[in-house]
């Protein structure tokens, strides 16, 4: 919870999901829609820090249809999130092991407006045994928004959160026999009964969707028993810096490209500062070319340059501060022309996330 309320804090597209509840699998026979997946989501996002405390979490209907796309209705995702059973592991009141079911939503409020259109707020509460488990989680998940926002399929959702609570663990891998997959993924049992199905219509389209959208890669290894598959093995690589911005730009078009051509020609300009005379620029080819530790208004050619040309109209330094705090210790082995190709990469997703200063 003190993730959540860090990520919130800085009012961007990332936040924190509990280890508990990405993992928590869906009860035979049950599954949530794409549409109602991405609602829980935003749910989780709204609520933030304040998750597991026993209050009511509000949000506009507005945001909901616009990450929705205006399709749906959203009463019918409400009573389907409060249908849902989940599952876990748990122990009886004799202290054996048990399988708890419960649901994630206590109760919800809709506003309806007399027109009948889909205005103002929804209002819900998490049940007990949710709160429970985000308040005991010790793990998390960091989602973006647009990338959830995006998935076409609820197989890829599932898989994406399962993903990212892996990714920077030593081993970010995820092993399961085919009764778990199934339950993590919330197949139907009549659903793919042949691999061969399953991978066609859930791994293939959900890693497709994930390589794209996604703050990483994901490929699986099929593990047999003789001629059967009894076992995946699924494995999480992140993906560069440079390789993230297909994904925002996939899913949210840049704002600064939208706008008309008059509009951005009358946006004021920055003067640029000249450098000192004796600052010379640097060969972006040199392996001994690495990110500067201060500011990029003086002497740190080409990174000032290129956070003027692909920032969109964003401070150089607080551009370069993102990138070190996202980079962390990767930084100091990043040199070179990579070292360059990530800056840009990083400065132009910069740029299409947050639009004109």
């Amino acid at each position: 919870m003190r993730v959540a309320h860090a990520l919130q804090a800085r009012d961007g597209d990332e936040f924190a999901k509990p280890g508990t509840l990405v993992e928590v699998r869906f009860v035979k026979g049950q599954s949530l829609s794409l549409t109602a997946a991405r609602l829980l989501a935003l749910m989780i996002l709204t609520a933030g820090g304040d998750a597991w405390e026993p209050v009511a979490h509000r949000m506009r209907k507005a945001d909901i249809r616009r990450g929705h796309k205006g399709n749906e209705r959203i009463s019918e995702m409400l009573e389907e999130l409060h249908r849902t059973l989940f599952a876990v592991d748990d122990l009886s009141w004799r202290g054996r092991k048990a399988t708890k079911r419960f649901s994630l939503i206590q109760s919800s409020r809709e506003e309806v407006d007399e027109d009948g259109a889909e205005a103002g707020w929804i209002e819900w509460e998490f049940t007990p045994d949710a709160r429970r488990l985000i308040r005991e989680s010790e793990t998390y998940a960091v989602l973006n928004r647009q990338a959830v926002l995006g998935f076409r399929s609820s197989y890829a959702l599932r898989l994406y959160e399962l993903g990212a609570l892996r990714l920077h663990r030593r081993q970010a891998t995820w092993r399961a026999d085919m009764t778990a997959i199934r339950a993590a993924f919330g197949i139907a049992p009549e659903l793919y009964k042949d691999f061969a199905q399953l991978r066609r219509k859930v791994l293939d389209k959900a890693k497709a969707e994930i390589d794209h959208l996604a703050h990483f890669t994901v490929d699986w290894r099929e593990i047999r028993r003789g001629r059967a598959i009894t076992e995946i093995e699924f494995s999480f690589h992140p993906k560069a810096t440079p390789g993230r911005l297909s994904a925002a730009e996939a899913v949210e078009p840049d704002p600064v490209a939208a706008l008309p051509a008059v509009r951005q020609a009358q946006a004021p300009q920055r003067p640029a500062l000249p450098p000192p005379a004796s600052a010379k620029p640097l060969d972006s080819t040199s392996g001994s070319v690495r990110f500067p530790t201060g500011s990029l208004l003086y002497g740190a050619e080409p990174f000032g340059e290129i956070a003027k040309t692909h920032g969109g109209g964003w401070a150089r330094d607080l551009i370069a501060d993102a990138y070190r705090a996202e980079m962390g210790s990767r930084l100091a082995n990043l040199t070179g022309a990579k070292l360059v190709k990530s800056w840009t990469g990083f400065c132009q997703a910069f740029a299409a996330r947050r639009g004109r200063p």
